[in-house]
């Protein structure tokens, strides 16, 4: 069956509230990941955007470490709806890290001085894209997802737990799972105030 790029664009919402079930395979999630990864683009195919799937006890393991960061900095009145929130994301099937892997970043810096200031930002919106087409595989599965960022909060705790190398940069966290609630209404800005066609 062909793809539909716009419809599949349409399903891809922020879920925050997460089954821990998933509607495909560990492994057809991998590979599919893995395809994603390898195809997205990047500029002057630096390709140094990093990705770390958690299934299992491995995703409980990263929300008990974000819960147990905030909890060193939440008020303790306040720290109710932080833990609540952070449980509903652990209540998901697995999480996606997404990392920038900073010597590559650095060397293409090296390689071409003339554009070293735009490659950070660069290097950021090639992670964006990687982001947007895994969320989007995910959506086209019936699988929910949302994109958080703990990061730089928890980034020391997590390589050192998963045994990462330390110039990877965090940069998101995707948790994901079957869809408990569905994303409420969304409202859009008229679509002329954002686009503009000149003939």
């Amino acid at each position: 069956m062909k793809s539909n790029l716009i419809e599949s664009i349409k399903l891809r919402r922020s879920i925050y509230n997460l089954n821990n079930q998933s509607t495909i395979s560990d492994q057809q999630l991998i590979d599919q990941i893995k395809a994603i990864t390898q195809f997205v683009p990047s500029p002057f195919n630096i390709q140094s955007g990093r990705v770390v799937i958690l299934l299992g006890e491995n995703h409980h393991k990263l929300w008990n470490i974000v819960l147990e960061t905030l909890r060193k900095i939440v008020p303790a009145a306040n720290f109710a709806s932080t833990e609540n929130k952070i449980k509903s994301f652990d209540a998901g099937y697995g999480t996606i890290l997404f990392f920038d892997d900073t010597p590559s970043v650095e060397d293409l810096k090296a390689k071409f001085p003339l554009y070293q200031q735009h490659f950070d930002s660069w290097a950021d919106q090639a992670n964006g894209m990687l982001q947007f087409a895994v969320w989007t595989y995910l959506a086209e599965h019936n699988m929910g997802a949302s994109l958080q960022h703990y990061n730089p909060l928890i980034d020391d705790e997590v390589k050192k737990t998963f045994n990462l190398p330390k110039e990877w940069r965090l940069i998101a966290q995707m948790p994901f799972g079957t869809i408990a609630a569905p994303a409420g209404e969304k409202s859009f800005l008229p679509i002329d105030e954002r686009v503009r066609v000149h003939k």
